[in-house]
């Protein structure tokens, strides 16, 4: 039923839905990025701070020059991505102007999980995505841990449970990094995989850190 998952969730999003979806990290929620009514949706299902960006989700790396001034070589990018980890860029013009429109700047995430990268390779444009659960509690590892969500949300892809469920570490989703400084990275959230993110952004491309 992996093709007809992938279909229902795309005709959902499509109509302007909300679609719970597994990732390598915790369960997220997606809508599309370039549909400002469903980037709405998703602010008032987790009662998220409207100055609390969001990021955008793509299946492959190629696609993340659309949408972002690029100013780090392609390789860095395929080190880290697919991956638990997302990359701030610049923005570009392509983006929906309604999403985080009170920054220049945009996350981007490729997560390592077959499904989303073959929902968002099926979608014209990028998802929008955000851990499923109420902004300030905990992320989810399980479907049933965001039960007070379901009500809201068009779809619910279970992938079963993500990680150690008894495990902290695994709740602490993405480690999110600023490379829109040339030669430099900022750390903004140290995520679940900051040991390997910073090796290879100091070691094998001699980025500074910037002290955030």
């Amino acid at each position: 039923g992996w093709r007809e998952a992938v279909a229902a969730a795309v005709g959902a999003l499509q109509a302007g839905g909300l679609v719970a979806v597994p990732t390598d990290t915790v369960y997220g929620v997606a809508c599309l990025a370039q549909d400002s009514g469903a980037v709405r949706s998703i602010y008032s299902l987790k009662g998220r701070n409207g100055g609390k960006p969001l990021a955008i989700c793509l299946g492959d790396v190629d696609r993340l020059y659309r949408y972002c001034h690029v100013n780090v070589p392609d390789e860095l990018l395929r080190d880290l991505l697919p991956g638990p980890v997302t990359l701030v860029l610049k923005r570009s013009e392509e983006l929906n102007k309604d999403l985080n429109p009170f920054t220049s700047l945009v996350g981007v995430r490729i997560p390592n999980h077959p499904f989303i990268r073959e929902l968002a390779r099926a979608c014209s444009g990028p998802l929008a995505l955000t851990s499923a659960n109420i902004s300030c509690q905990a992320s989810t590892l399980t479907v049933s841990e965001f039960q007070d969500l379901w009500p809201q949300l068009s779809l619910i892809i279970d992938g079963g449970p993500i990680g150690d469920v008894q495990s902290p570490e695994c709740r602490l989703g993405s480690t999110v990094v600023d490379l829109s400084v040339s030669g430099k990275f900022t750390i903004v959230r140290p995520g679940c995989a900051l040991t390997s993110t910073v090796e290879i952004l100091r070691r094998k491309y001699g980025l500074i850190p910037e002290s955030s």
